[in-house]
């Protein structure tokens, strides 16, 4: 049994958590002096891009520090008051909205805010005042009306507090215009602010905003490249005193597909599979071998579940007339062009974007006999599209009609139609 200081290989590769020890942050150097510039300015919303799971979320908390970071996300938010009252929450700001008897709330200051905030009172049943604190009065009890905006720049305003809004993208997009308006009135009184968004939705969303023109910084993320990516394993496994081969190496950047986060889990459920749970002193070989990458990766597809995703676009649309042509595939099993679309994309080497003629030959060469026609492989693809980000309520996948080309948005699903078994026929 470990003791509480010895380190575990859970405190090393971190998946959904901060990275302390496999934290790589040379590539985003410029990133990072680009957003304290844009925060020092004090003018400017910081608008982050990026697909998911490609590191925004840990690139922001690294640059801003944990104590001056107020974080919330778009998921479930229904109104600007909403996102106010959950900022609330975290600097610890009471929020009262009914007046009783004797007393009437006036005003208290957060756990991270600046002394002298007060709540705005509109049209109260008495003449309490609003100075601070609790205030006798002789009304009877009723309602109250409290401006969230302005408690907000009361108590965030020219402090170092950063609002930091995660997947603004998720917030509908009739309340992310009245949001947009009261970032800008609390950015013009000097509360600072960061957006994170997924991209094309991001460019239509925040930075086509017209109440935000002219005030905003642009900050773009990208899939990470193989060279970074792999030292996350290269410094993670040098804490857990494991010696990674190559080989091994090699297939964790490959199966990561350009996310640290999925990085980590595959380097995390390694250390799991040959037994480094807790950190020794003897060097523990991680070998090449292909049984024990297939446990490791079908280990770690156990993060995420898109079977119910899989199962729909598998089926297709409803057909009307005339049923789908079934093709017959070279190891034994048949389908359709959606079955062999979804397989397709599943094969080696694994590959985010498809341009047509590449997509074709991938189908093609799963086929015995006839392959399915171009104009059904891309009424699929379009189709796939649809029924895909429907199910999952974002957009995991693109498909770019006039250029023929297929974008897997998330590398999470490209890991599970690969690892998973909702392709096994």
């Amino acid at each position: 049994m470990a003791t509480p200081t010895q380190l575990k290989a859970k405190d090393i590769f971190t998946p959904g958590r901060y990275p302390t020890w496999t934290l790589v942050r040379e590539h985003l150097e410029e990133k990072s002096k680009t957003l304290h510039d844009a925060l020092d300015d004090g003018s400017m919303l910081v608008s982050v891009s990026g697909p998911s799971k490609s590191g925004k979320t840990v690139f922001i908390e690294n640059a801003i520090g944990s104590e001056n970071l107020i974080q919330i996300t778009g998921a479930g938010i229904k109104s600007a008051d909403d996102a106010w009252l959950r900022v609330f929450d975290i600097i610890g700001t009471p929020v009262s909205k009914t007046v009783e008897n004797t007393k009437a709330f006036s005003g208290t200051v957060g756990a991270k805010a600046s002394a002298g905030a007060s709540v705005i009172l509109a049209k109260t049943a008495g003449e309490a005042s609003v100075t601070g604190g609790y205030s006798s009065t002789t009304s009877n009890t009723g309602d109250i009306s409290i401006n969230f905006l302005q408690l907000l720049i009361k108590e965030l305003a020219n402090t170092d507090y950063v609002i930091f809004i995660d997947d603004f993208h998720y917030i509908h997009r009739s309340i992310q215009s009245d949001l947009a308006r009261q970032i800008k009135e609390a950015i013009r009184n000097g509360v600072k602010f960061i957006c994170a968004s997924v991209p094309y939705h991001s460019d239509d969303v925040i930075r086509s905003n017209p109440d935000l023109r002219g005030r905003i910084v642009s900050i773009d993320f990208d899939y990470w490249g193989d060279e970074v990516l792999e030292k996350i394993a290269i410094k993670g496994f040098a804490k857990a005193n494991v010696s990674c081969r190559r080989p091994m190496l090699d297939s964790f950047v490959s199966e990561a597909a350009g996310s640290p986060q999925l990085m980590q889990y595959l380097c995390l459920n390694a250390c799991y599979e040959i037994g480094v749970r807790v950190i020794g002193d003897e060097s523990v070989d991680l070998v090449h071998d292909q049984s024990l990458l297939e446990k490791i990766c079908q280990r770690t597809v156990l993060s995420t579940d898109y079977s119910s995703v899989v199962k729909k676009m598998i089926e297709g649309p409803k057909t009307r007339g005339s049923d789908r042509k079934i093709h017959m595939s070279n190891v034994g099993w048949q389908g359709d062009v959606y079955l062999f679309l979804l397989t397709a994309l599943s094969l080696d080497p694994p590959q985010l974007n498809f341009r047509y003629q590449p997509l074709v030959n991938r189908i093609s060469s799963l086929c015995l006999n006839e392959s399915p026609s171009g104009s059904s492989i891309t009424s699929a693809c379009a189709h796939s599209v649809s029924i895909a980000n429907g199910m999952a309520h974002d957009s995991i996948l693109e498909w770019d009609g006039e250029n023929d080309v297929f974008d897997i948005r998330d590398p999470y699903f490209l890991f599970y139609i690969r690892w998973s078994e909702a392709l096994t026929r």
